[in-house]
C-alpha cells in the first residue's frame, strides 16, 4: 500500500477538503471514495484507506469511513481530535 500522505497528495484541494469537511468518521460519499481510488492506482486501488462500516445507506450500499491511521494522519491523533462521547 501507497503512502498516506502520498495518496492524500494526489486529492485535488476540493477532494480534500471534503474529506477534512466529513470529519475523522463521517460517512465517504461515493465521489471522495472514488477520489481515493483515483489517487491510489485507480479503480477500487484506495481500498484500505477507507474500510466499511458494517452499516449500510437506504439504497443497500456499505457506508464507508477511513480507516483509522488515515484519519489520524488527516486530522492529528485521537487525543488531539475531538470526537462525540457515548454513553454505554
Amino acid at each position: 500500500m501507497a503512502d498516506i500522505a502520498a495518496v492524500l497528495g494526489r486529492l485535488t484541494p476540493e477532494e480534500f477538503d471534503g474529506l477534512r469537511a466529513i470529519g475523522p468518521a463521517g460517512h465517504l460519499p461515493r465521489q471522495l471514495t472514488d477520489a481515493l481510488d483515483r489517487a491510489a492506482g485507480g479503480p477500487g486501488a484506495g481500498r484500505g484507506y477507507y474500510v466499511p462500516t458494517g452499516s449500510v445507506s437506504a439504497t443497500g450500499g456499505p457506508h464507508f469511513v477511513l480507516r483509522s491511521d488515515v484519519s489520524g494522519w488527516l486530522f492529528g491523533s485521537v487525543s488531539q481530535v475531538p470526537q462525540a462521547h457515548e454513553d454505554a
